[in-house]
């Protein structure tokens, strides 16, 4: 059985991108996150959260090249 949410674990995973860094970028605590990724989220969500995986991620990069 696949968990809920995979596309948002997987690209977590790719990127390199902390459930906390998320969370952050979101407003939200870890352990709100958390739960939320318990359950298949709609579309819209998905797309927010993919977005806000994007940011963060280009973020780690910019300073990583600094």
């Amino acid at each position: 059985m696949a968990k809920a949410n995979a596309i948002i674990r997987e690209e977590l995973k790719e990127r390199g991108v902390r459930h906390w860094e998320l969370a952050h970028e979101l407003g939200v605590s870890e352990q709100t996150l958390v739960r939320w990724l318990r359950f298949e989220m709609d579309e819209d969500k998905q797309m927010d959260m993919l977005e806000k995986i994007e940011a963060v991620a280009k973020r780690k990069e910019n300073v990583l090249d600094d």
